[in-house]
């Protein structure tokens, strides 16, 4: 199968990058995920793209594939305690290095979705805004970063039905912001984003 255009391998071939990426971000509730990936130069797959471009069957469909024929790949989590301590852009790029110890393979570089990282030991960084729809091994890793996460916040809906996390998934929905109203926050709510829109925070 061919590799849908625009999407590169990496931005360096030959050398083992690894694309980063995160996922949850701006949710009002969860863990944040992120997930490097080092593809093989050769790697190609049809379907692969930015993971919001796709739906949820078609990265189902995905994450085995980049599972299965990665030269590696980890996923890393920060959570929403840890978030609340210090804020979400100091987590994501935590959960991105954390992804990074996971690997089984040093990389030879690191790719970046956004425009915010913080080096990583030594090794040779880029960050491109709108990376995950330039590059396939960052697309590889908004994939594995979405799909753990989706994951978890399913698990973490059967014990808390009523936020309807299995539809919105930690995001701030309507739904999502009435049932804290009525409920109050969760253990897994990130008590510094602004959770009711009456008020900026709720206190500590």
């Amino acid at each position: 199968m061919k590799l849908k255009a625009p999407l590169a391998i990496c931005h360096t071939p030959g050398i083992g990058e690894a694309g980063c990426d995160e996922a949850g971000r701006g949710c009002l509730a969860g863990d944040v995920y992120a997930a490097a990936v080092i593809l093989p130069d050769d790697f190609s797959h049809a379907l692969l793209n930015d993971s919001k471009q796709l739906t949820e069957r078609q990265r189902d469909q995905l994450r085995p594939v980049i599972e299965q024929e990665a030269v590696a790949w980890g996923v890393g989590i920060v959570t929403a305690a840890e978030i609340d301590r210090m804020n979400i852009l100091n987590a994501s790029i935590l959960a991105m290095h954390r992804a990074l110890d996971a690997l089984k393979v040093r990389p030879g570089a690191i790719i970046v979705d956004g425009n915010r990282f913080k080096p990583y030991g030594d090794i040779p960084y880029r960050t491109f805004v709108k990376g995950d729809g330039l590059y396939a091994n960052i697309a590889a890793a908004s994939v594995l970063a979405k799909t753990w996460r989706d994951e978890a916040m399913m698990k973490l809906h059967e014990q808390y039905p009523m936020y309807h996390w299995d539809e919105n998934k930690g995001y701030p929905t309507r739904a999502h912001r009435d049932a804290i109203a009525q409920y109050g926050p969760s253990p897994y709510h990130r008590m510094t984003f602004r959770l009711l829109d009456t008020q900026l925070t709720l206190d500590l």
